[in-house]
């Protein structure tokens, strides 16, 4: 894929995967699907399916490494969010809140709070909501804009 512009997807648990390749199509950008295990993924020019080892943070690596401030990368994973970012990307989570500079530190901060929560106290401490059609929808909304900045040069 030459295009400048790409959208990096890690893959293995995202839940907004057929909604990525629909604003990618509409707006002509490459995605690059990067997964531990071989995924389905449409058969297009615009999509690339990326398989890495099944090493620990081998996906994270993968996607730290390619990207840079044409690069939109969709993440749940907060410290890959922070390397991402730290590479110039923009970073939107799959319910469509982006990750910055200013929200990144404290994002960290309450993961490691939670961690130590769940391993005090057990699994009493839950996760994240269920995914809903409203964060479905946001992310449409906040990927199409995304892609809008970069194109524009004011990501």
């Amino acid at each position: 894929m030459s295009a400048a512009i790409q959208i990096l997807v890690d893959a293995d648990a995202c839940p907004v995967k057929d909604e990525i390749y629909r604003v990618a199509w509409r707006h002509e950008a490459p995605v690059r699907v990067v997964s531990n295990s071989r995924l389905r993924v449409p058969d297009h020019p615009l999509i690339e399916r990326v398989v890495v080892s099944d090493g620990f943070d081998a996906a994270d690596d993968w996607i730290a490494e390619a990207a840079n401030a044409q690069s939109i990368v969709v993440t749940a994973d907060i410290l890959l969010a922070d390397r991402a970012l730290k590479a110039g990307a923009s970073v939107l989570a799959p319910n469509g809140k982006p990750f910055t500079l200013a929200s990144i530190g404290p994002a960290i901060a309450t993961r490691a709070i939670m961690a130590d929560l769940r391993a005090g106290m057990g699994e009493g401490v839950g996760g994240p909501p269920p995914f809903s059609k409203a964060d479905r929808a946001r992310f449409l909304q906040a990927l199409d804009a995304a892609l809008v900045r970069v194109k524009r040069g004011l990501a």
